[in-house]
């Protein structure tokens, strides 16, 4: 069980910053002028997806109920809760500045928070998986004791 939990987080955390590299690369071709990051970034995601469709074991493992757990709770650090932050806060940036934000610092504002998300997702992963570890090895320390025998 363990290993299956683990390969989940691992699996997790490397779709979490695939997606990242993507919106990263979107951010810094509107800053250089030039698509060829955002190019890049498209033709590892695609070359990603394909090997994971093609390749069976990848496939199966990419179904089982625990990783796909994980990726969707991974998705929801890196994509709902990061946009909807990015929106109240430039609104309230808007507000407070009277001046719009234009379409390239509002990217920048979107990737920063979902970078700060996967980075909590990624320790939150890391966290439990830690407690889970110690949890077992004082469970199998106190499970694997003799029993005392009172009928003496």
């Amino acid at each position: 069980m363990p290993r299956v939990r683990q390969s989940a987080d691992i699996i997790a955390a490397l779709e979490g910053a695939m997606w990242l590299a993507l919106a990263w690369s979107v951010s810094f071709s509107i800053w250089d002028g030039s698509a060829m990051p955002t190019v890049a970034a498209l033709t590892m995601v695609a070359t990603i997806l394909v090997v994971s469709w093609g390749h069976r074991p990848m496939r199966i493992t990419l179904r089982r109920f625990r990783v796909r757990r994980r990726r969707t709770e991974m998705q929801m650090h890196l994509f709902a809760l990061p946009l909807l932050m990015a929106l109240f806060f430039a609104v309230v940036v808007e507000g407070l500045l009277a001046t719009p934000l234009s379409g390239s610092q509002k990217m920048l504002m979107v990737n920063i928070l979902a970078t700060a998300a996967w980075v909590v997702f990624v320790l939150t992963q890391a966290f439990k998986s830690l407690l889970f570890t110690l949890r077992s090895k004082f469970k199998g320390k106190t499970s694997n004791s003799k029993p005392v025998d009172d009928k003496k």
